[in-house]
């Protein structure tokens, strides 16, 4: 058994990565099983579930959408906020009632909540019943915990408070054969003092540059449109590794490739270069979206949650995004009721907002993460003023991306199709270069492809389009 530590989760050192492969389980001991998987949070956690999807098909189990008729549970769990924290405990008191019944479904934690001392301390309490917690450093030995847990009704901790690894060669079942995931580095080393996740995910640490590469051309040789780069900071990619390649360099040889598209997320502003913004500008294939998150418009709350950049550098530097990058979309994350933020740095960010009009943001009211230096901050916000200024921000936000959308009314747009729409069974969904959701009167079979689109309304949060024959 190996327990979560906070202390050993923080430790940095010069210790070089270790770059290992993937060993490949022979067994087949899933056969006629069936698993069923349930993710919370981020991109990176997405594209987690599919490296655990691939594992488990790799020794022969199958999945299903309905958790009564599985053999296997996972939860694959985000540790951002408390109300993730709250769904998982709740979704795991309806997993017990079921499990009293089946008393051979075997259930299993992972993700970033698994990291968390608090929460593995909460099921060595109270959820002993369960049968396995893996970390996030130690994906790639699921199956063979799994096997034990067939074996051995017996609770497996194994979670590793380190700074982490980089495994190539991981099973992946892709959840779209149209867009994919491609990590091309993990962890995070900026530590504001809000966030879990550089505790969660290790440090900083990039994968070599020819195995991304190859990765996406294998992509492209299946038929796949569209990438996304993924990383906890995507921007700081080979700052650990190399002395003069960066993102700038990756997403120009990534863009050589001619893949369709390609994206990156997610952005700190602190690492975000004019090279950067010179590439997107040069290649048509490498979309016009970034998410570059603020969190605040208040200098003083910057400099309490870590972010090592003031507003008037994030204006200077979003005014550069907008002036060189055509048609680019920018969105953003912000929080709102960080410990002692007051009314006037609230309007702060209000003001912040009003100027750069984002096409969109993500907006959240702050949640205190144990172990985080802000958890412990004097003059913590009242939920009921998190609340109100929360629901003032919105309706600010809510106003510019509609304004951005309507922009686009009359105007023809590339999309690339994924699917049926949602809101209506007649018509495609798909996205416009600059990331805008389309609802688009067109024929099934342009699923998968990239269309002319001429985009005829505008709402706050999507666009309707019919197809440019």
């Amino acid at each position: 058994m190996h327990l979560p530590n906070l202390l050993d989760a923080k430790r940095r050192t010069t210790k070089e990565v270790n770059y290992l492969d993937y060993e490949n389980n022979p067994s087949l001991f899933g056969l006629n099983k069936k698993y069923y998987l349930r993710t919370y949070g981020c991109q990176m956690n997405e594209h987690d579930s599919e490296n655990i999807k691939g594992i488990l098909e790799s020794v022969g189990f199958i999945s299903t959408d309905i958790m009564e008729e599985s053999d296997v549970i996972i939860l694959n769990t985000c540790a951002i906020r408390e109300n993730a924290h709250n769904k998982v405990f709740g979704l795991l008191g309806r997993i017990k009632h079921f499990r009293e019944s089946n008393s051979n479904v075997i259930v299993g934690l992972m993700g970033c909540m698994s990291q968390e001392e608090v929460v593995v301390e909460e099921i060595l309490k109270n959820y002993k019943w369960m049968d396995f917690v893996l970390g996030t450093h130690n994906i790639n030995v699921l199956a063979n915990v799994i096997k034990e847990c067939m074996d051995n009704k017996k609770l497996q901790v194994e979670v590793y408070s380190k700074e982490g690894d980089i495994i190539e060669g991981i099973p992946v079942k892709r959840d779209s054969n149209i867009t994919a995931w491609v990590n091309i580095m993990l962890g995070c080393d900026k530590f504001c003092t809000y966030c879990i996740v550089p505790y969660a995910r290790g440090k900083q640490r990039s994968r070599k540059k020819e195995d991304i590469i190859e990765e996406i051309k294998d992509l492209k040789e299946k038929g796949y449109k569209e990438i996304t780069l993924l990383g906890q900071n995507v921007n700081a990619y080979g700052k650990d590794l190399y002395n003069d390649y960066n993102l700038s360099n990756l997403l120009e040889d990534a863009a050589k490739t001619n893949i369709d598209r390609i994206r990156f997320v997610t952005s700190h502003p602190w690492d975000f270069t004019d090279d950067m913004i010179k590439i997107i500008s040069k290649y048509k294939n490498v979309m016009p979206y970034i998410h570059l998150p603020v969190q605040s418009g208040s200098n003083r709350i910057l400099k309490l949650m870590g972010r090592r950049y003031t507003k008037e550098e994030y204006l200077e530097l979003y005014k550069k995004i907008r002036d060189n990058i055509e048609g680019v979309s920018i969105t953003t994350d912000i929080i709102v009721g960080f410990p002692s933020e007051t009314e006037e740095d609230f309007k702060e960010t209000l003001d912040l907002v009003n100027k750069c009009k984002f096409d969109g943001a993500f907006t959240f009211i702050y949640s205190p993460r144990e172990g985080t230096p802000a958890a412990v901050m004097d003059n913590q916000v009242d939920e009921s003023v998190k609340s109100k200024r929360l629901k003032e921000l919105n309706k600010i936000v809510n106003k510019y991306s509609n304004e951005s959308n309507k922009k686009m009314e009359g105007t023809i747009q590339k999309c690339l199709i994924l699917g049926v729409s949602e809101k209506d069974s007649n018509k495609v969904m798909g996205y416009t270069e600059n990331m805008k959701l389309v609802n688009i009167k067109a024929p099934k079979d342009t699923i998968g492809k990239i269309i002319d689109v001429k985009i005829e309304d505008a709402k706050s949060f999507s666009l309707d389009g019919v197809i440019v024959k």
